[in-house]
């Protein structure tokens, strides 16, 4: 395949997340229909909807790339370039009416993010970047936090959603909560990250995770100065730490990644 032009895809990228985000908001406090409703989560049928009109959007302008995403796949996500998409980050939050959930966007060249654009439609914030280039919110250039000590550092934690991951998981928050200044559990994925690229966390934390949650922040985190620890897990998910660069071995979490 050629090589794709980052600076156009940027834009399409831009052009889908604001349209999805523009349904969500737009449906936001309207009664929404429930695809699927386990223990810990939830997938609406806007979540659909939000992925094929990114994908409406995404293909009228580069229709050889496939997509992966979290409510389906098209065409053949294993070649060189693909996009990969969270149509709904939050979906729990938005569901429940709460204004904390996002668009997140990236595309992969052979597996390795070198686009991520994630927007927020309920403070209409929106974050992008190219490989080598800077993370900008809204356009305006943005880095991570200087703070090198717990005292001081806001984190927040995600909790998987089986018993095993959980467990581990708590132990950790018990340690943490006594060490830092903040622990915040805030539900999407993709804002937390941004939130570290942005220095308005110190790092985020998260046992099990999958690739299309994370695919775009990691690489905003990066080019704002941060750093993303990451290691497989079962099952083709992730184990990862998001931060400032300056803050992770502090917080001591090697056995929480394991």
């Amino acid at each position: 395949m050629k090589r794709i032009p980052l600076n156009q895809a940027l834009a399409v990228a831009v052009k889908a997340a604001r349209a999805a985000g523009c349904v969500m908001y737009d449906n936001w406090l309207k009664p929404k229909r429930v695809k699927l409703d386990d223990a810990h989560d939830i997938k609406l049928e806007l979540d659909v909807r939000c992925q094929k009109l990114i994908e409406k959007i995404l293909r009228a302008k580069f229709p050889e790339i496939p997509l992966l995403g979290e409510e389906g796949d098209s065409g053949d996500v294993t070649a060189e370039y693909r996009w990969v998409v969270d149509p709904i980050d939050g979906t729990v939050n938005y569901f429940y009416g709460m204004p904390h959930a996002a668009v997140s966007i990236a595309l992969q060249h052979r597996c390795k993010s070198v686009l991520g654009v994630i927007y927020g439609p309920f403070t209409d914030e929106i974050w992008t970047t190219v490989r080598g280039e800077p993370t900008r919110l809204n356009g305006k250039i943005v880095h991570v936090s200087n703070r090198s000590k717990l005292a001081e550092a806001v984190i927040a934690m995600g909790f998987s959603k089986n018993r095993e991951n959980l467990e581990k998981s708590l132990p950790h928050l018990n340690r943490l909560a006594r060490r830092v200044k903040k622990i915040r559990v805030l539900g999407s994925a993709a804002l937390e990250l941004v939130y570290v690229a942005s220095g308005r966390l110190d790092a985020y934390i998260e046992r099990t995770i999958n690739l299309w949650d994370v695919a775009a922040g990691q690489l905003l985190v990066e080019n704002a100065g941060g750093e993303f620890y990451v290691v497989p897990a079962p099952g083709g998910k992730l184990r990862m730490c998001a931060s400032n660069g300056k803050i992770r071995k502090k917080l001591q979490i090697g056995s929480l990644l394991k």
